[in-house]
């Protein structure tokens, strides 16, 4: 990847001051958070097992405001505290400079969840959701590349609810977090 965050390092919050600051949607947030399951040992195992490496650490750019946020990073949170690896998160409105270094389709999309080594470069990168989820997403840019189109935001709107509807009343999203985060610190 080449990308170095070396001068963000320990510039972020804690995951429990990211919560304990919202302002908006703390208790969604919480309650994600407290529905989530590891649905395998095995997985559970494998992150418990990055515990013996001292050379990962991670930062996710986040804001309270989005709701991908809300639903992703409470997972990202529990799964990553089983790694014992050092997470900080950055509020992406104070750090704009490290966001636009990771933007998704051309835009802000948040979270952004950077896996990065004690000297700041980049290994792997995760978010803003999970592939299956984020699909309707990458469709829509492909096929409507022109924002003043006359049907951009009507396709949006519905692109949102297909996203909305992938991920679902229940947590089984969760699970495919739990998996790609899995296959990304596998590969680092």
């Amino acid at each position: 990847m080449g990308k170095n965050v070396a001068n963000k390092l320990g510039k972020g919050i804690s995951p429990q001051q990211f919560i304990d600051a919202m302002t908006k949607n703390q208790d969604a947030f919480k309650d994600w958070g407290s529905r989530f399951e590891w649905a395998n040992a095995e997985d559970r195992e494998f992150f418990e097992s990055i515990n013996n490496r001292d050379d990962l650490r991670c930062m996710i750019i986040a804001a309270d405001w989005c709701g991908d946020v809300v639903r992703n990073v409470p997972v990202v949170f529990q799964a990553l505290e089983l790694t014992g690896m050092p997470v900080e998160v950055l509020i992406m409105e104070q750090h704009l400079d490290t966001m636009d270094e990771f933007l998704t389709l051309g835009g802000r999309s948040i979270p952004v969840v950077l896996i990065v080594d004690t000297g700041g470069a980049v290994l792997g990168q995760w978010g803003p959701r999970p592939t299956y989820v984020q699909e309707p997403m990458v469709a829509f840019k492909q096929a409507n590349p022109d924002r003043e189109a006359a049907d951009y935001q009507e396709n949006l709107t519905a692109t949102r609810q297909e996203i909305g509807r992938r991920y679902g009343d229940g947590t089984a999203y969760q699970q495919l977090i739990v998996a790609e985060l899995r296959e990304l610190l596998a590969s680092v």
